[in-house]
This record gives structure tokens, C-alpha cells and sequence, in this order.
């Protein structure tokens, strides 16, 4: 008996199906591939500021942990009494501040301009000096 054969195409695809899917999705096989042989996308290396600014380990944080505690705490009572008559006397002053602009807008609007009433300009029509009767 002749052994197991497998045309060479099928067998490619079949590897290529197999290695994309052992890969999962953090990586492209094909783009892995071109990129070894020199025709895929060429690597850029990570500019410093980018580099600094985000942490080693990307982990998400896990379900089921407490939160971390907050870095300041929480006010207390009085605390919040004294914020909020802060707030309302900040806007009692805003509120008087406006009522003075109201007021101050509450001038009358000026008189239109009266035109001395002369009849006999208005009446008096242009007439051509050229024209002969």
C-alpha cells in the first residue's frame, strides 16, 4: 500500500487554516510570514514618549476584586453644608450682579428722528429746464 498522500496545495492551505488558528487573535499569520521574508510592513520602534507613558503589563483588572480605595476622602457633613452655603452665596452674587445689568438695560429706546415738515418740498415735482412747451 502506498502511504498517506496529500497534494502539496491542499496541504499548505491546510497548515496555513491550522497556524491562523492556533495564533488566535493576537497576531496574522500572513503578515508574520511577509514580514519575515521582508515584503510585509516593517516594524516601527516605539518613540520614547509613547514608551513612558504607558505601564509594562497591559492587564485588565480582574472581576470580583474591590476597587481600590479613592486617594482622597470622602467629605463629611460639615464639609458639605459649608461647600453648598459657599455655592449659594456665590450665587446670590451672580444673581444680584444680573438684576443690575437687567436694570441697567432698561433704558428706553431714543426718539426716532422727526423731519422738519416742509409741504412745499414735498409737492414740488422736478422739472427738465431743457423742455420747451
Amino acid at each position: 500500500m502506498k502511504p498517506l498522500s496529500i497534494p502539496r496545495a491542499p496541504a499548505f492551505a491546510l497548515i496555513m487554516l491550522t497556524a491562523a488558528a492556533v495564533a488566535g487573535c493576537n497576531s496574522n499569520p500572513v503578515r508574520d510570514v511577509a514580514t519575515s521574508l521582508g515584503a510585509g510592513p516593517q516594524v516601527a520602534p516605539t518613540p520614547d514618549f509613547v514608551a513612558r507613558s504607558r505601564p509594562a503589563t497591559l492587564d485588565y483588572m480582574p472581576i470580583g476584586t474591590p476597587v481600590p480605595e479613592r486617594p482622597t476622602p470622602a467629605r463629611t457633613a460639615e464639609e458639605i453644608k459649608a461647600a453648598e452655603a459657599e455655592l449659594d452665596a456665590l450665587r446670590s452674587r451672580n444673581e444680584a450682579a444680573g438684576a443690575a445689568a437687567a436694570e441697567m438695560g432698561k433704558t428706553p429706546p431714543p426718539e426716532p428722528v422727526r423731519l422738519p415738515a416742509n409741504t412745499s418740498q414735498q409737492t414740488r415735482q422736478k422739472t427738465n429746464s431743457n423742455r420747451r412747451p
